[in-house]
């Protein structure tokens, strides 16, 4: 955990909102037709969305992460969702519905959330470091499939490869 929120700050990213990643979470959701994307940076207390898509209001029943005002959130506990778990694996996670699997459908954004499916893959950096994960979610059950996972495989390595350059050019 200290190794991954070390190179977070080298990176400069984790704990705010950046256009870069929000443009990003936008590709991921047009690209799975998933209604909620994330780029999620993990730390020891919480989960950072410092890429967040969500629908306009309205055109979905539920949000990954919402405000006391009812506004998204970029906030999460580390406990909940499914991102730490891609983390520790350090390997995609696809559920089609977290409900057919016990030790996923007991997670409180099941039930707080309405969170039925899952797609996601851990951020490696060129150190090994896992730095947190992109991910969708649906309020939906959905057949995510080999496509989905070689898709969010695929994207994860784009934007490493990005945040990668980023950190290239920094060290310059």
């Amino acid at each position: 955990m200290v190794q991954r929120e070390r190179r977070l700050r080298e990176l400069g990213v984790g704990d705010q909102p950046d256009p870069e990643f929000d443009e990003f979470a936008s590709k991921l959701a047009q690209i799975t037709g998933a209604p909620y994307a994330m780029v999620n940076f993990i730390s020891a207390d919480h989960q950072y969305f410092a890429g967040l898509h969500t629908p306009p209001a309205g055109q979905a029943s539920a949000n990954p992460a919402v405000t006391a005002g009812g506004e998204p959130g970029r906030v999460m506990a580390p406990d909940h969702g499914y991102c730490p778990h891609v983390v520790v694996r350090r390997k995609a996670l696809v559920l089609d519905d977290v409900c057919d699997y016990p030790r996923f459908a007991g997670n409180p954004v099941v039930d707080q959330i309405g969170i039925r499916s899952y797609l996601g893959a851990p951020l490696i950096d060129d150190t090994g470091t896992t730095l947190g994960t992109i991910c969708v979610v649906d309020t939906e059950p959905r057949p995510w499939g080999r496509e989905g996972l070689e898709t969010i495989k695929a994207l994860a390595a784009e934007l490493m490869e990005h945040l990668n350059q980023r950190d290239r050019r920094r060290a310059r």
